[in-house]
């Protein structure tokens, strides 16, 4: 999967700062061992070492690895895919943030995952959920024909999943989180082409996609992105 560091630093940095407040839920301890998937550039990874934790970071974009590697020099990042990921040595816990609803082989994410843990270890994560950009999807649905490529699933769903892998749920809720774009006027179709991988690009659409939107995503000069968020605590069995 390819993507563009610049752009994801320059324009898109609400992903780790809204993130920031999950580390907090990790409460990182010196010494431990922790999993960081899905680190893009590493912000959110350097941020669990200041807590005194070895950290490793995974993505799996060559071009986020390199940019983190750049950005932090002195932690630890590797190219991975997390449905493919093994390690001989486990950790003691495991964080994602903003990662997960890119995987759509979702149980062999959450078998990774668990493999990775120690007994006693936890995940904890967030991502999007059921219902995430549900009106931008709508737009595009309607306009380009094109479905939603991400997995945002129920509470329900995910809970049962992490359960088939030896994951006791401690916490899952489902919340909505409207999220102000960093552009002004262009952030819908900044965000766009940040994260719409293969929606179309030409200003025919771009300019369709704001007029359909404005009246329910726009406002103080801000486009708003209708984002709900599903994040949950498990302990591995």
């Amino acid at each position: 999967m390819s993507w563009d560091p610049a752009l994801y630093e320059r324009g898109h940095s609400f992903v780790w700062k809204l993130g920031a407040d999950l580390i907090g839920l990790l409460a990182p301890q010196p010494g431990e061992r922790i999993l960081d998937v899905g680190c893009g550039t590493g912000q959110l990874t350097s941020q669990i070492a200041e807590a005194g934790a070895d950290v490793t970071g995974i993505d799996a974009s060559a071009d986020m690895v390199a940019q983190a590697r750049s950005n932090f020099a002195a932690l630890t990042f590797e190219q991975a895919d997390i449905t493919a990921y093994r390690t001989d040595r486990t950790f003691d816990a495991v964080f994602s943030n903003a990662a997960l609803h890119w995987v759509l082989d979702a149980e062999a994410a959450v078998a990774s995952i668990s493999g990775a843990l120690r007994p006693g270890g936890r995940l904890v994560a967030e991502f999007g959920g059921k219902g995430n950009v549900g009106l931008v999807l709508g737009a595009v649905q309607e306009l380009a024909g094109i479905a939603n490529p991400w997995y945002f699933p129920s509470v329900g769903e995910y809970a049962t999943l992490l359960e088939r892998q030896c994951l006791e749920v401690a916490q899952a809720f489902l919340f909505n989180r409207p999220t102000r774009t960093e552009d002004g006027e262009s952030g819908l179709r900044d965000w766009m082409r940040m994260f719409g991988r293969d929606w179309p690009r030409d200003e025919t659409f771009l300019r369709a996609m704001e007029e359909g939107l404005r009246a329910r995503l726009y406002r103080d000069g801000a486009w708003y992105i209708d984002y709900r968020r599903i994040r949950v605590v498990a302990i591995k069995l």
